[in-house]
């Protein structure tokens, strides 16, 4: 086998090689965002406008929440809309990285048991063009992640109608 061949072969060994290294990467790239579409697929209100609308749809998550990303004192976060919940919890972590200050302890009785926590104000959490001012939240060290959950401190501002897979959230008459 001459040089030649060999130089050939090489470069198309080496294009093989390149075109499944592209294959497999895109692969991955294309389900990772299937799979992140299945847990959020209401991702994209987070880049909706304040005052956009009169309503805004969620729907529901492969596992049968909503889940919705929205915004606490302007930071994308992703929250899991709890009508269970009394205030807005937000994970110990995901406080301490937004800046929440803590207004006091106290303890809760969640689904999990009783745990302890702290109160917070929230000076602005949006959803879908919608926003509130001064919410209540709490800080709870037993969530883990980076979901909040959006409880009644916050859905109690608006009418709530949950019909199959979707839950409209309108202003409250």
């Amino acid at each position: 086998m001459s040089d030649d061949d060999r130089s050939i072969r090489r470069t198309g060994l080496g294009m093989m090689l390149l075109f499944w290294a592209l294959f497999i990467g895109m692969g991955t790239w294309w389900f990772q965002g299937y799979l992140e579409n299945q847990r959020n697929p209401n991702a994209h209100l987070v880049n909706a406008v304040t005052g956009e609308g009169d309503a805004v749809t969620l729907e529901r998550n492969r596992s049968g929440h909503f889940v919705a990303t929205g915004r606490i004192n302007g930071e994308p976060v992703d929250f899991l809309l709890d009508t269970g919940a009394t205030y807005v919890a937000v994970p110990d972590d995901l406080a301490d990285r937004l800046g929440l200050e803590r207004s006091g302890s106290t303890w809760f009785n969640t689904a999990n048991g009783r745990v302890r926590g702290d109160l917070t104000t929230i000076d602005e959490i949006s959803l879908g063009g919608f926003s509130a001012r001064d919410v209540a939240g709490s800080i709870s060290t037993g969530l883990d992640g980076e979901t909040a959950l959006l409880g009644m401190s916050f859905l109690n501002r608006f009418d709530i109608e949950i019909s199959n897979a979707q839950m409209v959230l309108r202003p409250a008459q």
